[in-house]
């Protein structure tokens, strides 16, 4: 059967049963510099949107994650230990085995078209990145997109990607058709640290250019500031670099989270810890010692570094009430009203 990447692959090497998928996955790589050692598993999925508990502190209650796994091999990423429910590992097999739902549009499509879906927000980039490097490959979000575009779903996008400057022109039509938000994730500008803690990821002055170019496009565009590391990314002048050139982007809205250590991500970053920055050990077993959060000392810390960190009264028109940008509430879109004759 023809399919729209078939143009661009390697022969698909093997195929593997994951949990929670029926069919057996397509083991599928690319003789591309960047995906060298990784390897992609093409599976069909029952259902595209993603219900999120009602104890979660998010602000949207539905997600679409058309990847699992994430090549930007981010030592801190929260989503490591969805992995080892596929039977994986949380470290290396996060970044070099990534699950591609190759018919999420057409999934995403039939159910956000049902009479019975209610126009709720739905965000992308919760989970893993949509933008990772894969998606220039298997183009699923142009997809996605236009599903939320004929449905009237707002809609939005968290991503440390500029190839979402890809889809400027639908995320455009979202906004117009039901609503729609940006948001680009700006840890650090310091090379040392980007390189280090986020290897594959896209230079961080290219996603502020990004976030530039998107409001300019007018859509609302915001940044976030995480995680937030103690002792890595979070001295006043560092985070002040960030405040000021994204305030110049036109951001609409600068949120920062502190780092937090769940499961499998708190060994596989303490490890890491241990190479780049030992004299760093002691000060977060320290911080971290009652769970995977820090404590509230902390996290007034790092508020304070977004409110009122040095030169902030230079910034002027920025607020960070929530952490990420939301697209503005809109009506649902009337229906269409038929004619006898």
């Amino acid at each position: 059967m023809f399919v729209r990447w078939d143009n661009l692959k390697v022969d698909a090497e093997d195929s593997r049963t994951l949990p929670g998928y029926r069919e057996p996955a397509t083991v599928r790589t690319f003789d591309a510099p960047e995906a060298l050692d990784t390897r992609f598993y093409e599976v069909r999925s029952k259902s595209a949107l993603n219900k999120v508990p009602k104890q979660s502190r998010m602000p949207f209650r539905w997600t679409i994650n058309p990847y699992r796994g994430c090549h930007h091999a981010c030592k801190f990423c929260f989503a490591r230990p969805t992995h080892v429910y596929l039977g994986f590992d949380a470290d290396r097999d996060f970044d070099k085995e990534i699950v591609v739902k190759v018919n999420v549009p057409e999934v995403a499509r039939a159910e956000l078209m049902r009479p019975s879906w209610k126009r709720e927000h739905v965000a992308l980039g919760t989970n893993t990145d949509p933008y990772q490097w894969v998606e220039g490959r298997y183009r699923l979000m142009p997809g996605i997109w236009e599903a939320m575009r004929d449905s009237g779903t707002p809609s939005s996008v968290l991503t440390k990607s500029p190839l979402l400057l890809r889809d400027i022109e639908l995320m455009k039509q979202v906004h117009e058709a039901a609503g729609f938000a940006a948001n680009l994730s700006i840890p650090t500008l310091d090379e040392k640290a980007w390189r280090a803690s986020e290897p594959h990821t896209p230079h961080p002055r290219k996603r502020i250019e990004a976030v530039a170019e998107l409001n300019r496009a007018g859509i609302p565009t915001g940044v976030l500031i995480a995680p937030l590391m103690p002792g890595i990314n979070d001295s006043p002048q560092q985070v002040e670099k960030i405040l000021e050139l994204c305030a110049e982007a036109g951001a609409t809205n600068i949120g920062g989270i502190p780092l937090h250590l769940r499961g499998e991500v708190r060994d596989i970053f303490m490890e890491w810890l241990r190479s780049y920055r030992p004299d760093l050990v002691p000060h977060y077993e320290q911080l971290y010692a009652r769970g995977a959060y820090v404590g509230k000392e902390e996290r007034e810390r790092i508020q304070a570094l977004l409110r009122r960190g040095p030169g902030r009264r230079s910034v002027p028109g920025l607020r960070s009430p929530d952490p990420i940008t939301m697209p503005e509430r809109r009506p649902p879109p009337q229906p269409a009203q038929t004619k006898l004759f």
